[in-house]
């Protein structure tokens, strides 16, 4: 419950069914106000869970909204753990400061911790907000924009040739896209497996958001007759006095093999009547960087993605593997969840994990927070520390963590929207 100036007490709640579209509609006025298209709103009805969703009520009002999906997330060692995605998180600007966001993040972790999912995770349209209820970036992301008339892959991967491209609907072959996508899931940490209804959003292609690109095109990559990889792009037409200027953006794509990447990008470089690609959301160790023959030209830029806070940390630690052997105690700070305060040992190594409450000196101390951004082994501990944000209690215990964290296989990424 929260409280405004006057005294009056705004009521928390459940979302209902049959309030959805009050509290749909106050989501969006939070977010500036534009709607949604009708086919895009109705996707965002069927997803909703309601049970897992919250509203504060003023009155009729409604003036805070907040939900959680139920989704599985990879963690290192490949494991599919249970997690919940907290999405469509707002508050009226007529109600700031009293409250009503501490309130839903305060019942959602209770109720995410009764649900008995180990782990929390989101994206944050303002990154500053959610450090302080215990999430840490975990994950990031790379953008591009490449000048494709000045730059050009001076390096391709073996059997590159050997791919075969070729156009489809993107709505007509969703299925074929969502089986490449559900074997890479568990390849890599930081994806979710991909739930019934969510492989619609990647094909919606209402008019209004396509600020003057094309409908989405696909392409599939074949090898031997099997698709092993796709590309969803918009090609938005430019002429200037000197040519065509035409600008790909790449709306995402997902490859088996190396082979079966470089093949689409090669084809997205070489598009008729354009001299840019942009593309979004990509990760950070992915191969493109070293085929292309001048990085500085495709402009770069990292950008946060996933947040991750462990609900229950004996849990979350446990769920995961480490890749080199760790035994380490831990003194966790979290004023939020107290139940997760004070001090864990953690033995793990490549096979396996156990984290369980002691009474032994602590090793490393740090918050919830820190222990978030670590998870998926694309924050170092020890880059942690230099920030003065961790703090080795035992010489030699950081390094140990540390090296154990980091994710061998690959750099954590969400390329899974929500």
């Amino acid at each position: 419950m929260a409280t405004d100036a006057t005294g009056s007490a705004a009521t928390l709640r459940v979302l209902r069914q049959e309030d959805w579209d009050t509290w749909f509609g106050t989501l969006v006025r939070g977010f500036g106000g534009v709607p949604e298209s009708a086919e895009k709103q109705e996707l965002w009805k069927s997803l909703t869970e309601c049970d897992r969703s919250l509203g504060v009520w003023d009155g009729d009002d409604c003036v805070g909204t907040a939900a959680a999906f139920r989704f599985r997330l990879t963690v290192p060692g490949g494991a599919s753990v249970p997690a919940a995605g907290v999405t469509m998180v707002s508050v009226a600007a007529t109600h700031r400061r009293r409250g009503v966001l501490t309130s839903m993040m305060r019942r959602q972790l209770d109720d995410v911790r009764a649900w008995g999912e180990p782990l929390a995770v989101l994206t944050a349209s303002e990154p500053a907000i959610y450090g302080r209820f215990g999430y840490g970036t975990a994950t990031f992301q790379l953008n591009a924009e490449i000048d494709t008339n000045r730059v050009r892959l001076s390096s391709l991967p073996a059997g590159t040739d050997d791919v075969r491209l070729r156009y489809a609907v993107p709505t007509e072959v969703v299925d074929v896209c969502e089986a490449v996508y559900a074997r890479l899931v568990p390849s890599r940490p930081g994806m979710l497996a991909r739930q019934p209804g969510w492989e619609r959003l990647g094909v919606l292609d209402a008019e209004r958001g396509r600020d003057g690109a094309s409908p989405l095109q696909c392409v599939l990559a074949e090898r031997d007759g099997e698709t092993v990889g796709y590309a969803r792009y918009r090609v938005k037409p430019s002429w200037e006095p000197t040519g065509p200027n035409g600008t790909v953006i790449l709306e995402n794509s997902a490859a088996l093999d190396p082979a079966a990447d470089a093949a689409m990008l090669r084809f997205l470089f070489g598009i008729d009547l354009t001299s840019t690609l942009v593309m979004w959301g990509r990760p950070v160790d992915d191969a493109w960087q070293h085929m292309v023959s001048d990085i500085r030209r495709c402009q770069p830029r990292l950008w946060d993605s996933l947040y991750v806070r462990p609900v229950e940390v004996g849990a979350a630690l446990e769920a995961r593997t480490y890749q080199t052997p760790v035994d380490v105690v831990f003194e966790v700070e979290d004023a939020f969840c107290p139940w997760n305060a004070g001090r864990w040992r953690l033995s793990g190594d490549a096979k396996g994990a156990s984290c369980e409450r002691t009474a032994d000196a602590a090793d490393v101390a740090l918050s919830v927070r820190e222990l978030g951004a670590a998870y998926l082994g694309g924050v170092s501990l020890r880059a942690l520390e230099a920030a003065g944000r961790v703090r080795e209690l035992r010489r030699g215990a950081l390094e140990e963590a540390s090296a154990g964290f980091g994710s061998a296989v690959a750099a954590p990424w969400l390329p899974h929207g929500f």
